[in-house]
């Protein structure tokens, strides 16, 4: 899509970026106005709260320029529909004045791209997600991927790595970028103090379990979470206000943020009666299917 929209000097096709958050959704949209050689002006969906504020930021776009709109599903509805005409027709009417007065003036638009990033593409509307030219979804990255991520990384931060080191992290990253770099910050910090400077294998587990990460990349609330089925609801299934509560997590938290490595790696299903532990779930949490806990606590 890049190339061709170089090749005959229009803008780029507009984009939906979706996928869990922390794979890069708005570095590849910086990356294409790289490769555009256009500028990139980046909102989120609930900063604009008034159609004044995306008329605004619309007509000061320039030609080719593209427009990055991160959750763009949380954007307001009645905002949302302003951007039907924009992004089809290159046009917009707002309203001026009030009562007997009020009128609607068409503005121009030059062509633009919009390329928006959703954690949650089922919540847009069926006439703005069918708007976009393309519609891809990023996935976890593997571990070899995320390798050559932290290897890249590490030169850019300065810190030296053992190749068993940087696969270390990798592992224990749950498939996302933007967690790799943030253990190897804490890394990094911790082979300063306690070493050289130099992340080795052994200085490298020593901060990751310092941290409550462990080898299959699980934190501290996700083994809770899978605690907590294992012992008080007999595996499940339990529904996820409920684990909510006992947990005194907000359920968009587990929902965004634990739920989907969990679901994907295998140790929790979703079920229309709500949440249950697979065997590899049980293994995790030490524990055989049917068995409840007998102990006082849960933690």
């Amino acid at each position: 899509m890049v190339g061709a929209a170089k090749a005959r000097g229009e803008a780029l096709g507009h984009v939906l970026l979706s996928g869990p958050p922390g794979l890069g959704k708005t570095t590849l949209a910086l990356l294409m106005g790289a490769e555009m050689s256009t500028s990139v002006k980046i909102t989120s969906g609930p900063v604009l709260e008034k159609a004044a504020d995306l008329a605004g930021i619309l007509t000061s776009l320039e030609q080719g320029e593209i427009l990055f709109i991160d959750e763009i599903h949380r954007m307001p509805k009645t905002i949302e529909e302003y951007l039907y005409s924009a992004m089809e027709d290159f046009r917009i009417d707002i309203m001026l004045d009030q009562g007997p007065n009020a009128r609607s003036v068409r503005l121009d638009l030059p062509k633009f791209t919009l390329v928006g990033a959703t954690t949650r593409s089922g919540l847009l509307s069926a006439p703005l997600r069918n708007r976009f030219t393309l519609h891809t979804r990023l996935d976890y990255y593997s571990r070899a991927e995320l390798s050559k991520i932290v290897k890249r990384a590490t030169k850019i931060m300065g810190l030296p790595i053992a190749d068993e080191a940087a696969q270390e992290v990798a592992g224990r990253a749950r498939g996302t970028p933007r967690i790799a770099n943030n253990l190897l910050y804490f890394v990094r910090d911790y082979a300063q103090q306690k070493g050289d400077g130099t992340a080795t294998l052994t200085l490298t587990k020593q901060a990751l379990e310092l941290l409550g990460v462990d080898l299959l990349g699980l934190d501290e609330m996700d083994k809770r979470l899978l605690e907590l089925i294992a012992s008080a609801y007999n595996g499940g299934p339990v529904g996820i206000s409920t684990l909510s509560a006992a947990l005194g997590e907000e359920v968009d938290t587990l929902e965004e943020l634990h739920e989907p490595y969990l679901i994907q790696e295998g140790y929790l299903q979703r079920t229309p009666q709500g949440r249950m532990l697979t065997a590899r779930g049980y293994e995790v949490v030490g524990k055989k299917p049917g068995a409840i806990s007998q102990q006082g606590s849960l933690f």
